[in-house]
């Protein structure tokens, strides 16, 4: 089948891997969630004086970027789009189920054996709304920033040097999350303000690391979507609103 460019202006095609795609997607960013509330790992080292800590989602959360990167450059801002709001819907239903779980009675064994308050001080995060809140804010500006400035940079360099975009659009894109997630979450009680400083600089770095080490992964990744779909998009006339349909 030979690739068809489209303008994004244009009727969408229908995309055999999309779904597929939303679901790992979304299977990753519910999972990093979880992670990120059970636990604080300590690298064992500092630089400048900051602890190297992060929260355990911080492992898995840099691939939530590395899939939408694959999304925007495959299936366009239109695409990423609905995979970013699916990813949203997702996200805060599994929070409402943690806080149900958490506010219904427990069974008298198992509030023996573990107890509300181990219940809370491992999933707080995830069912009181601070952490909740704070991956919400923080996914929903970080994944738009990213999609933006690589569907624009795709753009501007004629859909050549694939690294650049996806490393340039993470820069921003990691950089706005992490900030606003980690700010939120402090401010929630969630992280301690001590934290501050160590788990925004340790995120940062990590999740940009992990991203620009993934590069010949994301490269296989996108050639190969590419030519399963048949498709070359471009984000040319695309409207950026992040609520359009």
């Amino acid at each position: 089948m030979g690739t068809l460019t489209t303008e994004a202006a244009g009727e969408r095609p229908q995309f055999r891997y999309l779904d597929l795609v939303m679901a790992a997607f979304v299977t990753v960013l519910i999972v990093s969630n979880v992670a990120s509330s059970a636990k604080i790992i300590d690298l064992g080292f500092s630089i400048a004086g900051v602890r190297m800590a992060f929260d355990g989602g911080t492992l898995l959360f840099p691939l939530s970027y590395i899939f939408g990167d694959v999304l925007t450059e495959v299936y366009g801002f239109k695409g990423s789009r609905r995979v970013i709001w699916a990813g949203f819907a997702a996200l805060a239903g599994a929070s409402f189920i943690f806080w149900l779980v958490r506010v219904l009675p427990g069974e008298a064994s198992w509030q023996a054996s573990v107890g509300d308050a181990r219940y809370v001080a491992v999933l707080g995060g995830m069912s009181s709304g601070g952490l909740a809140l704070a991956s919400l804010l923080g996914y929903w500006a970080g994944e738009f920033s990213n999609s933006f400035i690589l569907a624009k940079m795709k753009i501007l360099t004629r859909g050549r040097w694939l690294w650049m975009r996806t490393i340039g659009s993470t820069i921003v894109g990691e950089l706005v999350d992490t900030a606003v997630f980690v700010t939120v979450a402090s401010a929630a009680g969630v992280f301690s303000w001590g934290l501050f400083l160590s788990l925004v600089l340790t995120n940062y770095l990590f999740k940009c690391s992990v991203e620009a080490l993934m590069t010949p992964a994301t490269y296989l990744a996108v050639a190969r979507l590419k030519k399963a779909e048949g498709v070359e998009i471009f984000d040319r006339g695309t409207n950026f609103n992040p609520f359009a349909h």
